[in-house]
């Protein structure tokens, strides 16, 4: 998604919940504050919508499953929410609540950055998907350069980054 715009302070996970499954725009709630999301430009949705069909294709007929952007993933060591532009699982899902629409243990989560939301990403987003202890992949893809960034966590909690800048298989 693209930048974050005011904050609206002082709900709890709940409230945010309540406001969300019922708000016509998305929002993300990080650090007990409500942020709207703006927007995806053209270059995001055929780069998300590419990747998404690839990995689909390649987990269909498998336990995998692969969800797009309005899947909301919770943090619960932050209590954050957020709404990756793809998460991948591996193995049962596990779910908030009855509704089904807020997923605890993802097993890959991959952004789309835009220039706007690449500090975002990089930084404060990935703090929090840290502390999900089923996360595996954090997978960040530029919309404007040929710059894909994986960061894979190994055992002890250290996560490896390698990169693919320009096509260079590195």
């Amino acid at each position: 998604m693209s930048a974050l715009s005011e904050p609206h302070k002082g709900m709890t996970g709940a409230d945010y919940l309540a406001f969300e499954r019922t708000s016509t725009i998305k929002h993300e709630f990080i650090a007990g504050e409500v942020y709207a999301m703006s927007g995806a430009s053209e270059a995001h949705n055929l780069i998300t919508g590419s990747t998404y069909a690839a990995l689909y294709n390649q987990l269909r007929g498998r336990s995998g499953k692969v969800y797009p952007s309005d899947m909301k993933v919770r943090t619960p060591a932050t209590g954050s929410y957020t709404y990756p532009d793809i998460t991948v699982l591996c193995g049962e899902a596990r779910f908030a609540d009855d509704e089904r629409d807020v997923l605890l243990n993802p097993t890959v989560i991959i952004e789309v950055m835009s220039p706007a939301t690449e500090r975002y990403d990089r930084g404060r987003k990935f703090q929090h998907y840290r502390e999900i202890r089923s996360l595996q992949e954090y997978i960040l893809i530029a919309q404007d350069a040929p710059h894909i960034e994986r960061f894979v966590r190994q055992e002890g909690g250290f996560w490896q980054f390698s990169e693919d800048a320009q096509g260079d298989n590195t």
